[in-house]
């Protein structure tokens, strides 16, 4: 029996679009997993063949759950994950069951942002850092060798904005840094300079140490609590000098971290210098990220992201090209959801290609702190970026979340 393991999944977004993607293909599917929510909403996940509850942390408990399925019959074709910080261990997985070329070291040091940042120290498109190891102090001396306030401090395990902060003056760097290490003393801390600039998301693949872009997206930041990205612009068209600049970033890194195939996926910041490198990820992002390239340019990047893991060539050969825009929905209150109304209006809206809703009735919402509490999106497409976008705000100010205090 062909089958294909996944390490994690979240409910919607581009995780479980993949293990879709991996059926569609006609593969049986197993997924690992260590939330008991979804072995308690088991019928939910019907296009899961099989799931199983396992420390998705131990590589030993996931050995001994493969070799299981193997005396079963499964023929393990590839094991993979889309999700934070499970890539490097299905990697490793993937090496010793299935091997297909890709690096679980080089997922590693991407899925750990101290690790990132010392790799590529000195590199033109790295900011300037420091890293504090876990329980160590910070030294006056020591951010004179970063630029002036503000300064970004974050968690070297980071991902999704949380616990990413920004520091105005001393007492709040130090007031941050005593926050990140009660919440996990064992962590490394990084203090980076704050980048100005236009911030970039680039999707791409690499097969045999070639790099294929498959989208370059713009990103809106909203500044409350934490920088929160609610707007996703896809450029149909990206300029020429812009195109080179970022495979002359990419392939840098290719070779750095020594791809040979891989996904991956960047966020940089386009500054009067050049380009800044935020930071790096071995997957493809989340969230409605695999819907709105597919509106923009026709190919499932999750399934042809498995193809690579399956040992062949991915395609990522553009259908058509339209400019996209995806809205997201946060919201500025605490409370229990009672209902969402205007989903329907919002879908009638002219160019809009997807709306989604997340929570159900009954769920507590709250202010984001993460990406994690964007509650809806919505994707919408247009003859150019600007047409796109004021569709898509157009059609998510429909969306309205009822709460009772």
């Amino acid at each position: 029996m062909k089958t294909i393991i996944f390490i994690g999944t979240n409910k919607s977004g581009s995780s479980r679009e993949a293990i879709r993607a991996a059926e569609r293909l006609g593969y049986f599917t197993v997924l690992f997993t260590n939330n008991e929510k979804q072995i308690k909403q088991r019928k939910e996940y019907v296009d899961v063949h099989e799931m199983i509850f396992v420390d998705t942390t131990n590589l030993a408990a996931m050995k001994k759950e493969i070799r299981s399925l193997k005396s079963k019959g499964h023929d393990i074709k590839t094991i993979a994950s889309f999700v934070d910080s499970n890539v490097a261990n299905s990697l490793k997985l993937c090496e010793d069951f299935c091997p297909n070329g890709t690096s679980a070291k080089a997922a590693e040091f991407m899925e750990n942002k101290a690790g990132t940042r010392a790799s590529l120290n000195g590199l033109p498109y790295s900011p300037k850092f420091l890293t504090l190891s876990p329980k160590m102090k910070l030294e006056l001396a020591s951010i004179g060798t970063l630029p002036a306030f503000p300064l970004i401090v974050k968690s070297a395990s980071s991902t999704g904005s949380k616990d990413v902060l920004q520091a105005n003056n001393l007492e709040q760097l130090r007031r941050h840094i005593r926050k990140l290490n009660e919440k996990a003393p064992d962590e490394s801390i990084i203090i980076e300079e704050f980048i100005e600039g236009d911030q970039y998301l680039v999707e791409a693949v690499v097969h045999d140490r070639k790099i294929q872009i498959a989208g370059v997206i713009q990103q809106e930041i909203t500044f409350g609590k934490r920088f929160i990205i609610t707007g996703y612009g896809v450029l149909a068209i990206v300029p020429r000098q812009m195109n080179d600049s970022i495979m002359e970033v990419l392939e840098s890194i290719v070779e750095k971290f020594d791809i040979q195939n891989g996904a991956l996926h960047v966020e940089m910041r386009l500054t009067d210098n050049g380009w800044r490198l935020i930071e790096i990820n071995p997957r493809i992002s989340g969230g409605a990220m695999n819907n709105m390239l597919k509106a923009a340019f026709g190919f499932d990047l999750v399934e042809e992201t498995l193809k690579l893991y399956l040992g062949e060539r991915p395609s990522l050969i553009q259908k058509h090209k339209n400019f996209v825009f995806t809205q997201y929905v946060i919201i500025d209150s605490k409370g229990i959801l009672e209902k969402v109304t205007g989903k329907n209006r919002a879908r009638k809206l002219p160019g809009v290609v997807e709306v989604y809703v997340k929570p159900k009735k009954g769920t507590q919402l709250m202010p984001p702190l993460s990406m994690g509490h964007r509650y809806a999106y919505v994707i919408a497409q247009g003859s150019t970026l600007g047409i796109a976008k004021s569709l898509a705000k157009k059609a998510a100010k429909e969306i309205q979340f009822h709460l009772k205090q």
